[in-house]
């Protein structure tokens, strides 16, 4: 039975897999608009770059709109992911392991039958961890 074990934040996903007790890392997906400052965001959807964020964009609440728009737009890439998986029939149990923001956000992209398949959720940011530490986070879910 393949357990998918998905190591999130929201700027990077890493897809592991684990049959038995070893995980086996599948793939990695980055989305590159998450890594840019707030103010990169907001300037790159149109803004006077000769505007100052400070007055305009701060005032408006745009760097953090603009934000969370990037975050779900990638929330929604992880779960097409996985659902692909699912009607692959490759995916048969979920665990999901973000910080507590980007995990709602994932959880509320994924479609109903794949929902069904989380068997755990970790709130927690192991993205940047080695596969050993993330081994020992998730050891005990099953």
């Amino acid at each position: 039975m393949t357990t998918y074990i998905v190591v999130a934040d929201a700027a990077r996903a890493r897809i592991f897999t684990r049959d038995a007790l070893k995980l086996v890392e599948q793939e990695s997906l980055v989305h590159a608009a998450n890594r840019l400052h707030e103010g990169d965001l907001v300037t790159d959807r149109g803004a006077d770059v000769h505007e100052s964020t400070s007055t305009s964009s701060r005032s408006s609440g745009g760097e953090s709109a603009a934000r969370t728009h990037e975050e779900q737009v990638f929330a929604k890439q992880v779960a097409e992911r996985l659902y692909r998986a699912r009607v692959d029939n490759s995916l048969e149990k979920l665990i999901l392991v973000a910080p507590g923001r980007f995990l709602g956000q994932l959880r509320d992209k994924l479609d109903a039958p794949t929902t069904k398949l989380v068997i755990h959720s970790l709130t927690k940011d192991l993205t940047k961890a080695n596969l050993e530490d993330i081994q020992e986070a998730v050891s005990d879910l099953r």
